[in-house]
């Protein structure tokens, strides 16, 4: 059954550059989200070391709020998760697909 096997990285490449591994991803108790660690999760899935559903059941994540930090990273990068400036990103993107 080798068709039902699915076969993962040993690690990935994270935002900064640097190897993430199951081990180096945050802890599963990580309650304060800074950009990296928002970052490292996104990194993480992209990369195929876990999917959507294990990322968000192991931090406790909505399917829509770990969207929106990819939706973030694919339009800004790494800035785009700052809480900060969602506001300031957002418009900037929406007035980019306007032209």
């Amino acid at each position: 059954m080798i068709e039902n096997q699915t076969i993962r990285p040993a690690q990935v490449i994270g935002p900064l550059g640097e190897p993430l591994t199951l081990d180096t991803l945050p802890p599963r108790s990580t309650t304060r989200w800074v950009v990296r660690r928002k970052a490292e999760v996104v990194s993480a899935v992209n990369g195929g070391l876990l999917n959507v559903d294990e990322a968000c059941e192991r931090y406790g994540l909505t399917l829509e709020e770990f969207a929106g930090w990819q939706r973030a990273v694919d339009r800004s990068g790494m800035p785009g998760l700052r809480v900060t400036r969602i506001q300031h990103y957002k418009s900037l993107y929406e007035r980019q697909q306007k032209f």
